[in-house]
């Protein structure tokens, strides 16, 4: 393997406030607790963790459980037994996407392993935790991958439903997830990796159970405890945050808005926008979830669930009485999962990062400690076919994130005949050497005449290239190779877009180049590296 690294503030779509982040400018340090980078203070933080031992092994014998009927390894095992003894932990978690969703899940969790292990290696007991976050309930997000090959980019998509905005964990597959992996292990081989999505996505299972129990193969060395945040037991855990949420609500609210505003002051976005109505937490309803308001301005203490007008007194009853009919919306989220874990740090990606620069301020409020957030592993993985056709052409990876279309006329014109692009070459040496001559004896003459010298200039470059464009596209209508050559790098580098990490499977890559895969990948990550990282294998 080799590796390259690229800055994000070169990848399109990178926000302000996350590359802020990585570099930890000033204006950026009041959002946040701790820089990007976790070996700085990992032994500091250790010590502000608060965690209660009965809360711990109550939460130990709820992950024994769930690993067990997943069929955890012994290394889970023993991890779990680590977090009884007193071990922190490393989190990270994502949505339960079909067949294990995109490739980012997989660097996730292998991000949450290795800061794990450094914390270990320092001297703090330390074991990774994936939130396995089964109450989303946005199913579209998570019913689909897309795995490429030589004829484009395949979208496998399951057609499993359930009650409209129920959680995405609780919804079962029946005998279509049968068609479903068909096409699926088609697109990948019979590989060993299709033989665990077969094992794992069956009639019966629902997208929680099914992505836990490949997770559980894919990981049975790395040790990485997997947690479904929708078990009953774990709502009875987090009930006193669901209810702080409801007794401080208006202030919660204020502080929400407030932090709104000074992201905005500071030159940044909000990720999650909150409204003076707003309240942090979801509603169970006849299967599905709903968010519970608050009563006009928020002032009179009355709640809305659908139509229904609640007082905060009987909210607060129905969740003493049944905590697992409420879950907590994404800025509540972190909080009761760091309730639930003695957790030293959360790994997570870009919009992570923004929430937590918003959610810092329910964290004071409910806890007293803000977890810091270190972003996860990124990477753009490129095969040696790949690798070949961006040196044959001459590209980087930038050059894919101009789209498709921009692409093909550059492999157009790097293939341009070799006299044509020598013509172009010289015409262009040759307008330089002569407008450098013409305003030199300008600026003698009249120097006002200098500026519309160059302005001159720019049109004729700015046309020569127009014709230089034109003849690469003549290049490219006559000839097909090079139309499917710019669709495999676009397809397989930065597909519909969006970096190859967040629209390719995971599986793609371990069917392909073994589990093997993720020790080298492991080895990648490092935690004074905070760039996206091009990986040629």
């Amino acid at each position: 393997m080799r590796s390259e690294c690229l800055p994000f503030s070169q990848i399109p779509h990178s926000t302000p406030l996350f590359t802020d982040f990585l570099s930890f400018q000033p204006k950026v340090r009041q959002f946040y607790p701790r820089s990007a980078f976790f070996l700085e203070w990992l032994k500091d933080e250790a010590a502000a963790v608060s965690y209660d031992s009965q809360r711990r092994e109550r939460v130990a014998t709820i992950l024994e459980r769930q690993n067990r009927t997943w069929g955890s390894s012994a290394a889970v095992t023993k991890n779990i037994e680590r977090l009884r003894a007193g071990a922190h932990a490393v989190v990270t978690g994502q949505q339960v996407g079909l067949f294990g969703g995109p490739v980012f899940s997989i660097y996730k969790a292998l991000t949450a392993v290795k800061l794990a292990d450094l914390a270990t290696q320092s001297g703090l007991g330390c074991v990774p935790v994936f939130w396995l976050a089964t109450e989303d309930h946005d199913l579209a997000e998570v019913n689909h991958i897309s795995i490429p090959d030589s004829e484009g980019l395949h979208r496998v998509i399951a057609a499993t439903q359930g009650l409209p905005d129920a959680p995405v964990g609780t919804i079962t597959f029946g005998s279509e997830i049968e068609a479903v992996l068909a096409s699926a292990v088609g697109l990948l081989g019979d590989t060993p990796v299709a033989g665990a999505l077969r094992k794992s996505y069956r009639p019966g299972e629902t997208f929680g159970s099914s992505f836990a129990r490949l997770f559980a193969r894919l990981f049975a060395d790395w040790g990485v405890i997997l947690l479904d945040a929708s078990d009953p037991e774990l709502h009875g855990i987090a009930e006193p945050i669901y209810r702080a949420a409801v007794e401080g609500a208006a202030e919660l609210d204020e502080a929400l808005l407030a932090r709104g505003r000074e992201l905005e002051v500071a030159g940044y976005h909000q990720q999650v926008k909150v409204t003076p109505s707003s309240s942090l937490l979801f509603a169970l309803r006849d299967g599905a979830r709903v968010p519970v308001h608050r009563r006009g301005n928020g002032s009179t203490g009355q709640f809305v669930i659908e139509k229904e007008e609640i007082s905060q007194k009987e909210l607060l009853s129905r969740i003493a009485v049944s905590p697992q009919s409420f879950s907590p919306n994404v800025l509540l989220r972190p909080v009761v999962q760091d309730y639930l874990l003695p957790t030293l740090a959360y790994t997570g990606g870009s919009a992570e990062v923004a929430y937590f620069a918003q959610a810092a301020v329910v964290y004071a409020k409910l806890l007293g400690r803000i977890t810091p957030i270190v972003p996860r592993f990124s990477a753009t993985i490129v095969d040696s076919k790949l690798r070949g056709l961006l040196d044959r052409y001459q590209l980087t990876l930038q050059d894919l994130f101009h789209g498709p279309e921009r692409l093909c006329e550059q492999l157009a014109a790097h293939a341009l005949p070799s006299e044509l692009q020598s013509s172009f070459d010289r015409a262009n040496a040759s307008l330089q050497s002569s407008m450098a001559v013409i305003r030199d004896s300008l600026s003698r003459l009249d120097k006002t005449l200098v500026d519309a010298a160059q302005n001159a200039e720019s049109k004729m470059r700015h046309q020569l290239e127009s014709l230089r464009a034109r003849a690469a596209r003549a290049e490219l209508r006559q000839s097909e190779l090079l139309g499917r050559h710019a669709a495999l790098l676009s397809n397989s580098l930065y597909p519909n877009k969006v970096l190859q990490e967040r629209e390719i499977a995971g599986i793609y890559f371990l069917s392909r180049y073994g589990t093997e895969l993720l020790r080298d990948l492991y080895d990648s990550i490092h935690a004074d590296c905070l760039d996206h990282q091009v990986i040629s294998l």
